[in-house]
């Protein structure tokens, strides 16, 4: 069994001219035309030389291809490397020679960030999206040209890997979370044992396919049993498109981040929206404030609001709130999904007693295989099953989980995480850094936004426009800090680690004015 398998499930096989996925508002695709698609694909990528266990790049925006893509490299026991497209050509250097990728699918615009690497990368074929414009690269109209019969002579065990997604770094360079098979399929059966999925859901999700928010959550369940997912086209998003697609597609499960569902609920003619279709709309990176569930429920009592707490590596819904629970325990990520099993523990590896602060720990069959060949790492936050994410957790008396920190100073801006070590590891390459320590501080828009605190070198000087811009040159937009502030001396503890509790104290009412970050 392979991922293959999403595109031709039982419900499919006895519809197989049902819509599988659309693209917003426009092109459709049925699941015998994704299954006949996924199959050429991964006919031609092997006639490119693609074999079992070697990677193959997807850096794309979102669109349909990227699911035929995404389930072709499967079903010839290949790995693909899902990449974010707002990275810089620095970070995209990085993953792309520690993948060792050897096929790069990707837009044609996002192939201009990768020319000037070519030189230094080990990558064979080029593969570009969209309007030619390279004589490097081949054009995506010969991924057509393979054949649609199944692939049949490739072995593939539920064991092996699948698919690489990097997560920011907490000494400086990402880590690939590695996906096998099982993992896949477990996620989404775990959720289908929860949500109670049919095959006669239309769901949209609304982020990036390189995340596994927009993939793994939701859609890949849907898709699994026999229902329609709809994507959103990359950048410029608006909440008033979104709905418009709801009400025209008779969307039955969306997921929102939680600023977009404020922006929503802000909207000065919500009433003109005719939502009636809609059943529930999931949620997650961080609790929803209180008055926005109140809202929601006030204007559409018909709707679920479930909001889940998960990580890449340690499986992506862990936990939920369910509808019936979020008012009565507001802050509350809920209780864990089926088959997972969440542990609070103490710095010594051992169980904490209910109402104390411990390290959050996952166990289930959803949860990553490790990190891509990084054996130390994966030691430090896997352990006999057990994924330890770095966050902190309190459970109450009702056997509710509440995350109160975060032991790896992740910071959670517009649903992305960010470490601040990879941050200040970018700050420190300027010449008038002496010390920098990057923090959260809130934000008005995405609940979080990047601080970066700075003691300069003695007769160096430095502003904050200048920092900033250093920072782009090397970080994609999301990390690169929206506030600077220049310190004398940072705050430690007698060991001589930086007291960042202090600091997000000190900046907690900073006033975020630069604009265009």
């Amino acid at each position: 069994m392979n991922i293959g398998y999403f595109t031709e499930n039982r419900k499919s096989a006895e519809n197989p001219n049902k819509i599988a996925i659309q693209f917003e508002g426009g092109e459709k695709w049925s699941y015998r035309e994704l299954h006949l698609r996924s199959n050429k694909y991964a006919h031609k990528l092997r006639e490119l030389g693609v074999k079992k266990g070697d990677s193959v790049g997807l850096l794309l925006f979102n669109c349909l291809e990227y699911f035929a893509l995404y389930f072709a490299i499967g079903k010839i026991g290949a790995i693909a490397v899902r990449i974010n497209f707002r990275l810089t050509p620095t970070e995209l250097d990085y993953i792309l020679k520690d993948s060792k990728t050897k096929i790069l699918c990707a837009h044609t615009e996002l192939l201009e960030k990768v020319e000037p690497l070519k030189p230094h990368l080990q990558i064979r074929q080029y593969i570009a999206f969209g309007e030619e414009k390279f004589d490097w690269t081949l054009s995506s109209d010969e991924l057509e040209k393979g054949s649609d019969a199944d692939i049949l002579d490739i072995d593939i065990s539920l064991q092996d890997p699948v698919m690489l997604m990097y997560t920011s770094g907490t000494t400086g360079h990402p880590k690939g979370a590695l996906w096998t098979h099982n993992t896949t399929f477990w996620f989404s059966t775990i959720q289908i044992m929860k949500w109670g999925f049919t095959g006669e859901e239309t769901a949209m999700t609304t982020g990036p396919l390189y995340h596994v928010g927009a993939m793994e959550d939701i859609a890949l369940p849907v898709l699994l049993s026999g229902g329609t997912v709809i994507i959103t086209k990359s950048g410029g998003f608006a909440i008033s498109r979104v709905l418009n697609i709801v009400e025209k597609e008779q969307v039955t499960d969306l997921f929102l981040f939680p600023f977009m569902i404020y922006e929503m609920l802000n909207l000065p003619n919500l009433a003109d929206y005719h939502l009636q279709h809609l059943k529930t709309i999931y949620t997650g990176g961080d609790p929803l404030m209180p008055w926005a569930i109140e809202r929601a429920y006030e204007l559409y009592p018909h709707v679920g609001i479930v909001q889940v707490y998960g990580l890449t590596e340690g499986q992506p819904i862990a936990a939920c709130l369910d509808t019936a629970n979020a008012l009565q325990k507001p802050g509350s990520v809920g209780k864990p999904l089926p088959l997972t099993e969440i542990r609070l523990m103490n710095d010594d590896e051992q169980p904490i007693p209910t109402g104390e602060v411990g390290e959050v720990w996952i166990k289930s069959p959803g949860v990553s295989e490790g990190y891509w060949q990084k054996p130390e790492e994966t030691a430090k936050s896997f352990s006999n099953g057990w994924c330890k994410t770095g966050d902190l957790g309190r459970y109450d008396d009702d056997g509710f989980l509440s995350i109160v920190g975060r032991k790896k100073d992740m910071i959670r801006s517009g649903g992305e995480n960010i470490y601040a070590a990879e941050i200040e590891d970018i700050l420190y390459r300027h010449e008038a850094v002496h010390t920098a320590s990057v923090i959260a501080i809130p934000d008005p828009k995405y609940l979080e936004a990047v601080c970066a605190v700075i003691v300069l070198k003695e007769e160096k000087k430095a502003t904050e426009e200048e920092l900033i811009t250093f920072c782009r040159q090397y970080l994609a937009k999301y990390k690169v800090p929206k506030k600077v502030v220049f310190i004398d001396e940072i705050p430690r503890t007698p060991s001589g680690k930086v007291k960042k509790f202090e600091l997000r104290e000190m900046y907690k009412n900073s006033n975020l004015t630069t604009e265009g970050v």
